[in-house]
């Protein structure tokens, strides 16, 4: 389900391009105009949100797309009627679809960072190069850029030659497969903003169709930044669940039936102090991880630090304790390995010991868990998390590993 839905904001932009691809000829002159400067107001926007969450590699695939469509609107919207014209669009096919996939693996680190200035180092280099090679050898490189691999007339008829659209593939292929293992709204974007720009470029001499697809791209982009700041703000960065914030704004939309329950793991400062934060984090990525799986309808949030909530909306405690009593047995039968200081640390050095139990030790973490429900004389749902919080220290003061109301 989570594969699907990275991919779904992409697509829905996509489709929505084709479906409204046909209106923009039968839009007035002055319409029609604005559709065409589209990219650039989109582009525009999305780099203004990038700057303001200081996100450098959706700031540069804009800044790209921007580009591109100027490229298209100066030299090419005429068609590809000379090798000028060639150069232009076999220059941006070939370097615009890799630099894409290099953002996808890259980490964040910035626009005005060293790492971001080294970006855009980088791609002033490439265009250096791509001048200097179009002026001198451009002549002598065609041959090779336009060798066809295979006869397949659906590919003799596309502007851009085979090989050049194998350097596409390759690159959408590896930004799908970055895309799929992050989970990330950024690179689901890179990768909708590559696919739209490689429709652009296969469909070069459709009228209007550059503009649309441009335009779909840099929408991509700025969608995935909107919901990247939305990840940062409601979602836990540690372990991947909702957060605090989205916990609030969650109790907002209950109805009068719902039950609450809080979590914390226990022992949790003893088990830092003898392991470490490192192992710490583990815990609670793992107790998170098994947090997403409780049955019952239950969504699980991180209240901070070692303290986890799950809402039941529609349900009361006595519904919702079994669901709870699973998840708490559980997290008590997971055992978590955590490797000893004397496991040698190097890759290559670790493999033999591999599979075997030497060099590492296996722990078992426990909860306690508080629950309530509205309407036992909490009036508001701050009343009920209260009422919730009490039973939780109820059960850590019965000996912990259990659940009370």
């Amino acid at each position: 389900m989570k594969k699907s839905l990275t991919f779904f904001v992409p697509l829905a932009v996509l489709t929505a391009t084709f479906i409204l691809l046909p209106r923009i000829a039968t839009l007035p002159p002055a319409h029609h105009e604005l559709a065409l400067i589209s990219p650039y107001l989109v582009a525009v926007t999305g780099m203004f949100l990038a700057v303001h969450f200081h996100r450098g590699r959706p700031f540069t695939a804009l800044f790209l797309i921007a580009l591109f469509h100027f490229c298209y609107r100066t030299f090419l919207a005429g068609g590809i009627t000379g090798i000028a014209q060639q150069g232009f669009l076999y220059t941006f096919a070939l370097l615009l679809p890799p630099n894409f996939a290099l953002l996808a693996l890259m980490r964040e680190r910035g626009i005005l960072s060293v790492a971001g200035r080294l970006r855009f180092t980088f791609l002033a280099f490439q265009a250096g190069a791509a001048w200097l090679l179009y002026r001198h050898h451009f002549e002598d490189l065609l041959p090779l850029l336009t060798r066809p691999f295979v006869t397949l007339a659906p590919l003799d008829n596309l502007p851009v030659p085979q090989p050049i659209l194998a350097v596409t593939l390759v690159s959408l292929i590896l930004t799908a497969i970055l895309a799929l293992r992050r989970q990330a709204p950024i690179e689901s974007g890179l990768l909708g903003a590559l696919a739209a720009f490689a429709i652009a470029c296969a469909r070069i001499t459709t009228p209007d169709l550059p503009a649309a697809f441009c335009s779909a791209a840099g929408l991509i982009i700025t969608l995935s930044i909107i919901q990247d700041s939305y990840n940062m703000a409601f979602r836990d960065d540690l372990t991947g669940l909702p957060s605090r914030r989205a916990l609030n704004e969650s109790l907002h939309g209950l109805g009068r039936r719902y039950a609450v329950a809080m979590l914390d793991v226990d022992h949790f400062k003893r088990f830092n102090d003898t392991y470490g934060h490192d192992v710490g984090d583990q815990v609670l990525k793992m107790v998170a991880k098994k947090m997403e799986g409780v049955s019952g309808g239950g969504k699980a949030y991180r209240y901070g630090g070692e303290e986890f909530t799950v809402l039941f909306p529609g349900k009361r405690s006595a519904d919702a304790i079994p669901h709870l009593e699973a998840l708490r047995k559980a997290i008590e039968e997971y055992r978590l390995a955590i490797r000893s200081d004397d496991r040698p640390k190097d890759q290559k050095q670790g493999e033999g010991k591999r599979g075997s139990r030497q060099g590492t030790t296996e722990v078992s973490v426990t909860i306690s868990i508080g629950v309530a429900e509205s309407g036992d004389g909490q009036g508001t749902t701050a009343e009920v998390l209260k009422a919730a919080d009490k039973a939780l220290y109820r059960a850590k003061n019965k000996g912990r590993n259990q659940v009370c109301t």
